[in-house]
């Protein structure tokens, strides 16, 4: 069943189409869908429009052509009262409900100021003489009706428009997939599609779900997924996801993952959440919003008894029209709408980029981050290692070592671990039975293999018996090479030297982020040496290394404590606790499952430079929230008292409540408007 929600008050749900308690506005669904159902509010305010419209018109043109005759005051209320009652019940039915829940808000303040003016109005049509001087001004209620339906069509298409970039990314994926039934590829609604299936691409279609390639090999464009502008090779053993395009070759994968649990539809998920989620500068709007209401009320009730004590003759009709033109200017629908509008904007743009915000206040926080910490491993460098030398000491094969290093290395997933797998595989060994294997996070692994007890791991956690012997019987170091050893029964048998290239981007990418006013630092598990050899070659001044996962984590809470606002970026679980503690963490290339969870924002694209776009979507969306407050807060600042009659005294100049409600419906477009920029936004190009 479709849940429905407020962008104002997130924590509204609905199983219907509706109006939010709170704030009046119109429930938008939980979940978007590639083909949304009809907005039925929206549908219904076109069609109390265009009945209205006319009504509307006529009455206009009746009242000023005749100004102070009471002729035809029977026939403007003929007009008007289906205007009012009718094309205007929805404002009316939201008013009730706001005083029901004691939560005035826009609504109350329009329905308010049209029934007063159309209450009076009908008084001095039914007893003329009652009142000296009196007017009717069924033309203004009825204008004032129109007009605010009008804003209300307005603000219900721009709001449409800020779940695009989610839409397109759902019509990514195909309808269709051709899955192996009963010996044959037949073609099946991806409804259809169970995990396990066999599944052929062929080339130009779509991938339909996340699978594992089983034969075949092709480049796939995962740009709409990732930003990346380059197709992908993918051969037997690689990953295809859902909404990929196979450009080339024939491929048959096995499905991992299809419906809701697809990568595609994860990230949909997660944007969706991110942009019903408030950023800690809505504080502001929450504050003001509370108060606003009452205080606009308490206004124009002060605008009344002013120009009813000391205002010009009629003084009951001026205190009237510039009570109501008090009423009927303020909205506080803009001040709600400032934040969460561009916040949705700026999400659905980043996933369609391959940035993905958790929420928004890593959407707001990125904007502020004064240091960046950089991991190694995976975000500099390509994170793919490869075994570049054995040194064995006296006593020990390089075979024998590689063989009973790798059989214990194919436990762990680790990239230092595959690439010491992958280098026994090309030498052909034939790896043995791995037992009581242990694994400690940022140190090495141990276990038990043809009866001898093995040990691969860092200098760090094997210093009683690497770093002395690395002195005196290995060669000397080579930057850029990282080291690890292999431990037999308790004696050092070989010094393993992996080499991870550099990414051809990180070098500009940390210009880039420098160039943004980023302080950026190095933080390694890897010997101090080769950090800094690559952080010289990419041009980061700052490097700490040798660090543990939890010195990692000590990193990021000394600099917090210094006053920085720190943001962490990383690609594997040793990074996790970093990730956590910092303000703002940092997944890159989505990260492992462990790492995503523990940030707050997820790069889909192993590239930092993906992270200087990031940087730049975050800042440009924090200068576009500031925009709308303070055109929000700037035109309730002018609008009311110019309403209530300030400028009279000096000038002789009046609101008309027509004005008045022409102002308050373009104050919520512009702000839904100017929040839409950001989908123009031009992000750093590498």
């Amino acid at each position: 069943m479709a849940k429905y929600t407020c962008p104002m008050h997130p924590e509204v749900t609905s199983d219907r189409q509706g109006s939010c308690p709170k704030c009046g506005m119109a429930l938008e669904p939980v979940e978007v869908g590639a083909q949304s159902e009809p907005n039925q509010e929206y549908a219904s305010f076109l069609k109390r429009f265009w009945i209205s419209l006319p009504l509307a018109v006529a009455l206009f043109v009746l009242a000023m052509g005749n100004m102070g005759s009471s002729t035809t005051w029977w026939i403007q209320w003929l007009l008007c009262t289906p205007v009012v009652f009718w094309a205007g019940w929805p404002f009316i039915e939201k008013a009730y409900h706001s005083l029901h829940h004691l939560r005035p808000n826009m609504f109350t303040l329009i329905s308010l100021g049209v029934l007063t003016a159309y209450f009076y109005s009908t008084w001095v049509t039914l007893f003329p003489m009652s009142i000296s001087g009196a007017a009717v001004y069924f033309e203004a209620a009825s204008m004032i009706t129109v007009l605010s339906i009008i804003g209300q069509i307005l603000e219900l298409r721009a709001r449409e428009k800020t779940s695009d970039s989610l839409k397109q990314l759902l019509k990514l994926a195909p309808d269709t997939a051709h899955v192996l039934r009963e010996g044959e590829y037949k073609k099946v609604h991806i409804c259809q599609v169970k995990v396990g299936d066999l599944v052929k691409v062929r080339p130009g279609e779509k991938i339909p779900v996340d699978g594992i390639v089983e034969e075949g090999s092709s480049s796939v464009d995962e740009s709409m997924l990732t930003g990346e502008p380059l197709p992908v090779n993918k051969v037997m053993g690689e990953p295809v996801t859902a909404g990929t395009l196979n450009q080339q070759g024939v491929l048959v994968f096995k499905a991992t993952h299809v419906g809701k649990d697809t990568t595609l539809s994860k990230i949909v998920k997660l944007v969706g959440e991110a942009q019903r989620s408030r950023a800690p500068i809505q504080r502001i709007a929450d504050q003001v919003s509370e108060y606003f209401v009452p205080a606009v009320f308490g206004i124009a009730i002060l605008t009344f008894v002013i120009w009813f004590a000391v205002g010009p003759e009629p003084r009951l009709s001026h205190a009237l029209v510039n009570a109501v033109a008090v009423l009927i200017v303020a909205c506080p629908c803009a001040l709600g709408l400032a934040t969460p509008m561009s916040v949705m904007v700026a999400t659905g743009k980043g996933a369609a980029n391959g940035i993905l915000f958790k929420n928004a206040e890593s959407l707001e926080g990125l904007a502020k981050v004064t240091v960046l910490i950089v991991d190694k491993t995976g975000t500099l460098t390509q994170g793919n290692p490869a075994l570049h030398r054995v040194e064995c000491l006296s006593g020990f094969e390089e075979a024998t070592v590689l063989r009973l290093a790798a059989s214990l290395e194919q436990q762990s997933a680790h990239p230092i671990s595959k690439a010491i797998v992958r280098e026994a595989a090309s030498k052909k060994l034939t790896l043995g039975t791995c037992t009581d294997f242990h694994s400690e996070t940022g140190k090495g692994i141990s276990g038990n293999v043809d009866g001898k007890a093995i040990f691969v791991g860092s200098a760090t956690a094997a210093t009683h018996i690497a770093q002395n012997a690395e002195k005196a019987k290995f060669g000397p170091t080579e930057a850029g090479s990282s080291y690890i050893y292999v431990v037999v029964d308790n004696q050092l048998a070989a010094r393993l030297s992996i080499r991870d290239p550099l990414r051809p981007s990180s070098k500009k990418a940390v210009q880039a982020l420098k160039a943004r006013g980023l302080r950026v630092i190095m933080a390694s598990g890897d010997r101090l040496e080769t950090a800094e050899a690559i952080a010289k070659e990419v041009g980061i001044d700052e490097v700490r290394a040798p660090l543990l996962p939890e010195q990692k984590g000590s990193l990021v809470a000394e600099l917090k404590k210094s006053g920085e606002t720190v943001a962490m970026a990383g690609d594997g679980i040793n990074d996790a606790p970093a990730l956590s503690l910092a303000d703002v963490g940092i997944a890159m290339g989505a990260g492992s499952s462990i790492a995503l969870e523990s940030a707050g924002v997820a790069l889909m694209r192993d590239d930092l430079f993906h992270l200087a776009q990031a940087h730049a979507l975050s800042q440009k969306t924090l200068g576009n929230i500031r925009q709308n407050l303070f055109f929000a807060f700037f035109y309730n600042s002018l609008g009311v008292p110019i309403a209530s009659g300030i400028l009279y005294p000096f000038f002789g100049l009046l609101l008309s409540p027509i004005f008045a409600s022409v102002a308050m419906s373009l104050s919520s477009v512009s702000v839904i408007g100017n929040a839409l920029r950001i989908r123009a936004i031009k992000l750093p190009e590498a």
